[in-house]
């Protein structure tokens, strides 16, 4: 998911990118388990002061939106549905097996509607 900020939005930074994060989770873009960018990473990547992503990464942690794995990396934490999260965790290990194993997306989500099927 890609994020941008509006620099001439009244709503300050540091919620805009907030506020992308939360929707995004909330639209199903991302995920429990997904890695999100570093501080220093997506502040470069949006223009923003380190400090700036800081705060709206701190507030996600405090919300219980994110959580912070030491040097691992923030990740978007559990949504508290298990049978939920187990799932979104295996359709993620799913995506990164079929790229290291050089399946297209198309066809990959071409494997999930036979799998479907043969479910059905």
């Amino acid at each position: 998911m890609r994020f941008s900020i509006d620099s001439r939005s009244s709503v300050a930074p540091f919620e805009q990118l907030r506020a992308q994060i939360v929707s995004g989770i909330a639209s199903g873009k991302l995920i429990a388990g997904t890695k999100i960018p570093t501080v220093r990473t997506m502040a470069a990547d949006l223009g923003l002061a380190p400090n700036t992503v800081a705060k709206a990464y701190r507030e996600l942690e405090q919300d219980g939106v994110l959580e912070t794995r030491g040097r691992s990396g923030s990740f978007i934490a559990d949504a508290g549905d298990p049978s939920r999260t187990a799932t979104q965790r295996a359709a993620t290990e799913f995506v990164r097996l079929a790229r290291r194993m050089g399946v297209s997306d198309a066809q990959a989500a071409e494997f999930v509607r036979s799998a479907q099927r043969e479910l059905s």
